[in-house]
């Protein structure tokens, strides 16, 4: 029989639901063909953090009224085929960024979300550790984005204007200079007052290193650090953040964390730029006719009877023209390009960031250069659950040929009517007139002067999680530095013409080793919420340095590459120290339900710098704050004022740096001629303090920060006061006991000040503009010396109870002598036959003459009483502009190179202002005569308001949207400026100038100037 139906089903339940999947399969096959709606629009896009302008992955992109919802790649980009129409509405989320609502209209579209509590989750490094910013009790500032990307050689320049209460002075503007930085003022007169640098968990003062062959300013030894591999700096300035570092913390403590590889996304980047740096502003002096007209006058006052004309006639004069000028002829345009590859990424267990770097900085003065090659490695793995491990390493090669000391001051005092070359094509040698110096041209050109530092660097880490909670982790680090100086100074060049050639070289090395071993616990119960740190930590240094040289060489083609084949040999010299430094630390933090927090630290450091009765120092802390606006009280307030926090805090920090062996007795080598033999000795130069002991600060602190309008406006302000006591000062001693100054604990200076900082949201959404703005001032005041003393000079500036740091002491002048005032007024010219046109001078201790030593006074001072920074960001769709202001107000500077140039001798060149000096036929009230008198006299006239406002950098990029990239997720091009813009009243090269000392902060004395720099660069990732 045969069966032409399907077999039957075996359960006769199954039947109705067979024919209804099949009458629904019907239904919407046939709806299908019948409703299929048309695509209306297509829409492509990426999400982006509108700060940084990185992607956001993982964000939700829906459009509104509807349950079409997409999320982000790995690279924030997203995509929908809708049949929407244009215009519709975007909901965008992301975890820690506010919910953003966005009207479509183009294919096309960036979104930049911002962050959900106004940076108040994120993670702030503190020492030994990280912790919430809204968890804070001490001051501390961050800095990152795009002050951090800076067109800079070194990252410690990025921070001039960028935190409140942190003064950073350029020392030189040579390439690869450093930076004097000064957080919340100086306190030690003869100590160190830089802040401690804890790179990646390994602490290091910055002392410029030399093996004292070259001349010069050294190359600033932070530029191995390359700035591009830096993602935050955090800078602590209170003792209750400090205090954690205990003798290192008095001068605060600058926290660099270098970038590191996200998990789920590899980055393969290349960053280069390409600039061209030239001279701000010349200074003003005198050209070839000018200066001879001067020569005439000088010598004309000297013997009247010679007549007018003794230098060059009149038509001499008009056919010398300019002359020389010694500015053009030295300074020049010259080029800076950077290059960086990096190499980021990793998986849940791993993550790596892998970079190298090539830097090149030509000076704006010929035949001076910085050059660095580098490269970092950033490893981070998770081998086991309970097991983290780390490791951050850097290795770099930097080389710098310097500016030989000195050689600003000779390019402005030498005289125009002088040649670079003689007729015979040989160097000038040197000024022809009576004050000799070199032909500073030739100086630059034919000295070498070059350094060259190999660096490494790192720090390696094991965390372990012993229970829940608790934790150990185990940090070793090593610095290892090696300095190469060669000099040569040839014989064709005046230097060089006695000792027939003079080659030197020198040879620093130094070796840093660093263990910390730290326990940490954090539990949470209910509303109380506390962690606990403890641990020991050690730190060893060794440095060696030896140089070695020669004199009178046949040939200089070999310059410092055969010393043997000198003549002369010089003596050579070496050194050799070490110091230890161990450390027992604690702290605890403490809060209660996100409202009231404590923190209380203590760190007990042993140094083998100090004498034997005092070598442990002990350096306690506390801190409290109240978030005022978690209280439920404050709910009322919560729309107008979204947070409200107050601060204050209380702590004790040391100061160590003060150089090896200074409370032990020490002995130094000499030579004695004992009839035609020498003989070689030792002598006693420094007498023993077994007491020596610390340089402590006390410092407390107040502050308040708050939140308006959804933290769309933020405020931070802070009030402090620090007082260092047991100064180390070298006092003088009697002189039976062989020596004339001991360093010994005496003294106390103080500190209090203001800062404040505020950031603004002014626009959100597609354009958005954001400000960041700080201000803070100082008051600095030394309250005693010891021993009775009341005072101590140093050259041009006195250190004086009652009065700040930074002093200029000098006299102070009271117009121009005047024909017919000799008898009545010349006595105060300081002049034995004072002549009309001399200048006058106050008498000051009103004994009715002048004299210099005895009639001086506090004529200015070098700290400044406010300090702004201010920077603009501003983006549309894929523009970003930042524009950053940076302002010193209310200090002076003493204008050495002005000093030297107003003595109207006619042996060099004079400043500009000689054009309107004293004759007969011009009675000036301000400017003296032309004389031949080259003993310059201090006054007030060389102390000028060395107050500016720069506009510091300004920086333009445009990042290309997708359809013209491809698969390359960024294509970003970019321009930028330097120092583009200066406003100051400052005559010299620039207003931001200082020795580095806190004794003579504020002299300007041939310091190398800043240039100005316009470059363009480009960004691409994969």
């Amino acid at each position: 029989m045969f069966h032409f139906l399907p077999t039957m089903p075996r359960h006769r339940h199954a039947w109705p639901a067979l024919i209804f999947a099949a009458l629904l399969l019907l239904t919407v096959i046939h709806g299908y063909a019948q409703t299929q709606p048309l695509i209306n629009s297509r829409l492509s896009g990426r999400i982006v953090d509108g700060k940084s302008r990185e992607p956001i992955p993982g964000a939700t992109v829906q459009i509104k009224g509807t349950t079409h919802g997409v999320a982000t790649d790995g690279e924030g980009r997203f995509a929908f085929v809708t049949g929407q129409p244009f215009p519709y509405t975007l909901i965008i989320t992301s975890v820690g960024y506010k919910r953003v609502e966005v009207i479509v209209e183009h294919t096309q579209i960036e979104i930049p979300l911002e962050p959900s509590q106004s940076q108040l989750s994120d993670v702030v490094v503190i020492g030994y550790g990280t912790q919430k910013k809204s968890d804070l009790t001490g001051a501390i500032a961050s800095v990152s984005g795009p002050l951090l990307r800076q067109p800079v050689s070194s990252f410690d320049q990025a921070l001039k204007g960028a935190a409140p209460g942190v003064q950073v002075t350029q020392t030189s503007g040579q390439p690869g200079g450093g930076v004097s930085i000064r957080i919340r003022g100086g306190a030690s007169i003869q100590g160190g007052n830089e802040p401690l640098y804890v790179i990646d968990g390994f602490p290091v003062y910055n002392n410029a290193v030399t093996a004292g062959t070259i001349t010069g300013t050294p190359v600033n030894p932070l530029n191995g650090i390359n700035p591009s591999d830096i993602e935050t700096i955090d800078i602590l300035k209170d003792a209750s953040a400090t205090a954690i570092y205990g003798s290192r913390g008095a001068n605060g403590v600058v926290i660099i964390t270098t970038k590191k590889g996200k998990a789920d996304r590899s980055i393969l980047s290349y960053e280069g730029s390409y600039g061209v740096q030239s001279l701000r502003k010349k200074v003003d002096v005198l050209n070839g006719r000018e200066f001879a007209a001067l020569r005439n006058d000088v010598l004309y006052d000297v013997n009247p009877s010679k007549g007018k004309f003794q230098y060059l006639s009149q038509a001499q004069i008009d056919s010398v023209g300019k002359g020389t000028d010694w500015q053009d002829a030295a300074f020049r345009s010259a080029p800076q390009q950077n290059h960086q590859l990096t190499l980021s990424g990793g998986s849940a267990k791993t993550r790596y960031y892998l970079s190298g770097n090539y830097f090149q900085q030509d000076g704006i003065i010929r035949h001076t250069d910085f050059t660095r090659l580098g490269i970092r490695a950033n490893i981070d793995a998770q081998p086991y659950d309970r097991l983290k491990t780390g490791a951050s390493i850097t290795a770099s090669r930097s080389d710098g040929n310097v500016a030989p000391s000195g050689i600003i001051n000779s390019l402005l005092i030498m005289p125009p009517t002088a040649t670079i070359y003689e007729p015979n094509g040989g160097y000038t040698l040197r000024n022809p007139f009576e004050n000799i110096f070199a032909n500073p041209y030739a100086t630059i050109v034919e000295t070498l002067n070059k350094a060259t530092t190999n660096r490494f660097f790192g720090t390696a880490f094991a965390e372990y999680k012993i229970l829940e909670g608790l934790q150990a982790k185990v940090l070793f680090g090593a610095d290892v530095n090696n300095t190469h100086e060669k000099s040569y100074i040839p014989s064709t060049i005046y230097e060089g013409q006695q000792t027939k050639g003079a080659a030197g070289r020198g040879e620093y090395t130094s070796y840093s080793w660093l263990n910390e071993n730290t326990l940490s616990y954090a539990r949470q119960a209910g509303r109380h919420s506390f962690d606990v740190l403890a641990g020991f930590t050690q730190q060893e240094f060794s440095s060696d340095v030896v140089r070695s040289g020669a004199q009178q060489f046949v040939s200089d083609d070999l310059t410092y590459n055969n010393l043997q084949s000198g003549a002369v040999l010089v003596r050579p010299w070496s050194e050799a120290t070490q110091w230890v430094l161990h450390s027992w630390l604690g702290r605890v933090n403490y809060n209660y339900a996100s409202r009231y927090y404590f923190t209380a630290s203590i760190r007990a450091d042993g140094s083998s710098r100090f004498g034997k009765g005092n070598k442990w120092g002990r350096f306690p802390s506390a801190a409290a704050s109240w978030r005022v606006s978690n209280e439920p009280f404050f709910k009322d307030f919560s729309r107008a004022i979204s947070d409200l926090k107050l601060r204050a805090s209380f702590g004790t920090t040391g100061n160590l740096e003060i150089g090896e062996y200074q409370s032990l007795a020490t002995l130094y080598s000499l030579t004695y001629l004992f009839g035609n033999t020498v003989a070689t000795g030792f002598a006693p130069n420094r007498l023993p303090n077994d007491k020596l002991g610390w340089e402590t600060t006390v410092q407390y602190n107040a502050g308040i920060d708050i939140g308006f309008f959804d933290n769309r406006l933020t405020l931070s302000l802070d009030a402090y006061r620090k007082k260092t006591r047991n100064l180390l000062l070298n006092v003088e001693i009697p002189w039976t006991s062989g020596q004339t100054s001991s360093l010994q604990n005496f003294g106390s200076v103080s500190n209090k000040g203001l800062e404040l900082t505020a950031s603004s949201k002014n626009l959100l959404g597609e354009f958005t503009w954001t400000t960041d703005a700080n201000a803070s001032i100082n008051r600095n005041e030394v309250l005693s010396l010891g021993n009775g003393a009341r005072s101590y000079i140093s050259g041009n500036y006195i250190i004086q109870v009652g009065q700040p740091l930074g002093s200029f002491y000098g006299t102070v002048t009271d117009g121009i002598l005047q024909t017919g005032e000799e008898h009545t007024k010349g006595k105060f010219t300081g002049n034995a036959v004072p002549k009309p046109g001399d200048r006058l001078y106050k008498d000051i201790n009103g004994d009715g003459t002048f004299t210099t030593a005895a009639d001086r006074a506090i004529i200015g001072n070098a700290q400044p009483d406010v300090i702004l920074g201010l920077n603009n960001n501003f983006s549309w769709k894929g523009f970003a502009l930042s524009v950053f202001l940076q302002g010193t107000f209310g200090n002076q500077v003493l204008n050495a190179n002005r000093q030297a140039l107003e003595l109207f001798t006619g042996q060099q060149n004079a400043a500009g202002s000689a054009r309107d000096r004293w004759t007969p036929e011009n009675p000036s009230q301000t400017i003296p005569r032309a004389k031949l008198d080259p003993a310059p006299v201090f006054s007030d006239r060389f102390i000028e308001d060395g107050s500016f406002l720069r506009l510091k950098n300004v920086s333009l990029s445009y990042t290309l949207p997708k359809q013209f990239t491809g698969k390359i997720s960024t294509v970003q091009v970019y321009v930028s400026a330097q120092n583009l813009a200066t406003w100051t009243r400052y005559t010299g090269f620039d207003p931001e100038v200082t020795s580095g000392s806190n004794v003579s902060p504020g002299t300007d004395q041939g310091i190398y100037p800043l240039s100005r720099t316009i470059l363009g660069g480009l960004k691409v990732s994969l």
